[in-house]
């Protein structure tokens, strides 16, 4: 079974290189461009994987970790920043909020895909 990753960035740019990447494994993509979208996509369909930016607007990263971590659908599902943010306190306020993982911008292809079967296989 094709495993769903939930890709929310406010960048078409990273969206589409996030997809490419993943898309070639044999993930199946599903966007959003912030945080608020993400939520609701990750509401109407089962995901295996979230990749969320930090900075977005509407609803930021952490925003979003937090609000999924609360509602039945997103606690169990591996939730992975992809940011260009590297500074300690934000890495720890992000697992602290609930994050899985943390890969800083721009990032490495094999990397995320390294990442994306470690957590869902």
């Amino acid at each position: 079974m094709t495993k769903t990753v939930l890709t929310i960035d406010d960048s078409r740019a990273i969206r589409d290189m996030v997809a490419s990447t993943l898309k070639g494994a044999g993930y199946r993509i599903i966007e959003a461009t912030n945080g608020a979208e993400g939520l609701q996509q990750m509401r109407s369909e089962p995901v295996s994987l979230v990749i969320v930016d930090l900075n977005m607007p509407v609803m930021n990263g952490f925003d979003f970790i937090l609000n999924a971590r609360k509602d039945p659908k997103g606690a169990g599902i591996p939730i992975v920043l992809l940011t260009t943010e590297s500074k300690p306190e934000l890495r720890a306020q992000g697992k602290a909020a609930g994050a899985t993982g943390w890969l800083n911008k721009p990032f490495d292809a094999d990397m995320l895909i390294s990442v994306a079967r470690k957590l869902v296989g």
